[in-house]
This record gives structure tokens, sequence and C-alpha cells, in this order.
């Protein structure tokens, strides 16, 4: 198919009963993100939501269990969250197979935690929540002040994987990477409709973030990026509202593994770093 994720995990004769193949097809600076995989799956059977004593099979429940997950879906689902929703490490939340609105409300928060997979889930229309408590493990609450808004917040994390999923029009970012978040790979994603579709460092003088190491790959997104981390632009889609604002400013072409440079070969593209 001539990207290396799709060739890994969307050409497996069984991905529809092996899921967790998708663990192994990662690539770049976040390629070791396991998620949940080494664990059992986890389904989802309700569109509900309750911050403080979340019931089993929703989301909320799934996702700041202490053990890892594999979370699914048992049918399509548009889910309003009442107030951001905190993960735990080791966590898979894998839409694969119904569509998966999270819209309407607060959304996602990776913060202070490792190995988060997110793949094919529809995130728009995030909103600020906050002032209030909410719950980010099983029998542990914390106090939240004004959340940003963000789709998808990554904050002091490390190993996560955003692919697949779709996001657009958020009250702030639709992904933003900041307080110090590394090995990070943000791949086949569609964004729109947004104006700072993506935050990587969220002040220039913050030291942690210059060494940031994020790779934004296969994606179909606006302009965004600043502060000097290590970001690898590889085969993505940049829209300028019209030719005087499209703008590259270095080329290189560092080494790759085998599989890229197969994948480079195969399309004849360069690549931008």
């Amino acid at each position: 198919m001539g990207n290396p994720i799709d060739d890994c995990c969307r050409c497996d004769p069984d991905r529809e009963t092996n899921r967790k193949v998708l663990a192994d097809c990662g690539i770049g600076f976040g390629r070791n993100t396991i998620g949940g995989r080494d664990s059992e799956l986890y389904i989802i059977t309700t569109e509900d939501d309750d911050p403080v004593n979340p019931m089993q099979g929703m989301l909320r429940h799934a996702v700041i269990q202490e053990e890892p997950l594999w979370i699914i879906f048992d049918h399509d689902m548009k889910i309003t969250l009442r107030e951001e929703l905190i993960m735990n490490s080791y966590k898979t939340v894998d839409g694969r197979g119904f569509n998966i609105d999270i819209s309407n409300g607060p959304c996602v928060t990776i913060q202070s935690v490792t190995n988060i997979i997110i793949h094919g889930i529809y995130i728009h229309n995030c909103i600020q929540a906050g002032n209030s408590v909410v719950t980010d493990k099983p029998q542990h609450y914390q106090s939240r002040g004004i959340s940003d808004g963000d789709g998808i917040s990554i904050f002091g994390a490390r190993d996560i994987w955003i692919d697949h999923c779709t996001l657009s029009d958020c009250h702030d970012g639709l992904i933003d990477i900041v307080s110090g978040s590394t090995a990070i790979t943000i791949s086949n994603n569609y964004m729109f409709q947004h104006n700072e579709v993506m935050l990587m460092g969220h002040n220039d003088d913050f030291v942690a973030d210059k060494n940031m190491q994020a790779i934004i790959a296969f994606n179909y997104f606006g302009e965004g990026g600043s502060a000097n981390p290590t970001i690898n632009s590889q085969g993505n889609v940049f829209i300028a509202s019209d030719d005087f604002t499209k703008e590259v400013t270095k080329h290189e072409m560092p080494p790759r593994d085998e599989e890229w440079k197969k994948w480079a070969r195969r399309s004849g593209r360069g690549f931008a770093s």
C-alpha cells in the first residue's frame, strides 16, 4: 500500500481476529508504544459518562484501570464526555469496526503516563471544562482546573501513538504535545476545520521540551510547529490558504530503516525535516 503502518496492520489476513498486531506496527519515535497489547479486551457497551463514579462498560471506566487494556466498542457511538477523559498507562483505544465519535464536551487528556495508543476515533468540537473532581484511577479522584479544550492533550507523557484518527474544530489545539512529552508518533490522521492544529512545546524557554522527540507522518493537516524540538515530517499533506504562505525551511535525508527506504523508492518522494 506504500505506507509502512498500513502495510503492517491492514494487510494482515488475520487482522479481524488479531487486532493487537497493530501494536507491532508503529514507526518513528513512538514505535515502542505497546498500549494494551499484553492484556485482555475490554468492550465499551455504553455512551454514558460519569466523571466521578464511572461504571463497567463506560469508556472512562476502561481508561482509568491500573492494568493494561485493549479497549474496543460493540456498536457505533457518539460519546459526550462531561469532564476531560484522564487516561491511565498501558491502554489502547481501538475504534476499528465502528464509527466512534467523541465530541461536544471536554476530550482526551494523556498526562504523566506512558504507552497509550489511540486509533480510529473521531474527536471534534471539544470544549473547556473543569473546576471539578474527576476520577483518574480506580478509587482515586483529583480536583481539576479549567482544561484547555484540546482534542488530545499530551502532557508530560511518553511512548504515545495517535493513528488513523480524525480531529476537527476544538476550542484550543487538535493535538497538543507539551511539558517534556517525548517518544511520540502522530500518523495517518486527518485534521481539518481548525486554525491552530498542533502545538509542540508550550514555551520556547521550557528546557525539557527541547529534548522532545516526535514524528509526524502520513497525516493530512494544516500549519504548525516551533521551539526546535526534533520532529521528522514524513509523507504529510499540508494545505495552505494560498501559495505565498507555503515555506519549507530545511530539507534533510537522515538515516532511515530499510522499510522506510523501500517506501521512498516506491513512491519517488523526497522528505522534509
